[in-house]
């Protein structure tokens, strides 16, 4: 499976971790930030969303502080359905229910351990369809 990722300042420090985690089982492409310097989020979470959304990657993870501003700035985007998740049963349901392919992660609200458990949970869902497929199907504007 390809996985893009990226983050803000505020999400780079778990950027980082992820990358190293999943990059055993995964392939990654890191969309940036590149440091701790100040960044805006809209800059990395477009890229990663354009990669989801022209199907090359598979599922996309943004982190930043809140997780909002890199939801809102996925969401824009057509084929997105970008899922803010600071649990893993969110995670699950997002994956299983909605069809999510981007991740949101609110760093400065859940530890480590726990994104790393939401983020597994997302990767190893599928979606359920049925039901389902009619909702997401409406999503779309």
């Amino acid at each position: 499976m390809k996985l893009a990722i990226g983050s803000d300042h505020a999400g780079f420090e778990y950027k980082e971790k992820l990358k190293k985690l999943l990059g055993k089982e995964y392939d990654i492409k890191d969309f940036g930030t590149y440091s701790e310097a100040s960044a805006d989020y809209p800059d990395f979470a477009h890229p990663v969303s354009a990669a989801v959304e022209n199907k090359e990657f598979e599922l996309g993870i943004l982190v930043c502080g809140s997780a909002n501003g890199v939801a809102i700035t996925a969401n824009k985007h057509q084929g997105i359905r970008a899922a803010i998740c600071w649990n893993e049963d969110l995670a699950l349901l997002a994956r299983k229910h909605n069809d999510a392919n981007v991740l949101c992660i609110p760093a400065r609200f859940i530890d480590f351990a726990l994104a790393e458990k939401i983020v597994e949970k997302f990767i190893k869902t599928e979606f359920e369809g049925g039901r389902h497929s009619i909702r997401v199907n409406k999503i779309s504007c």
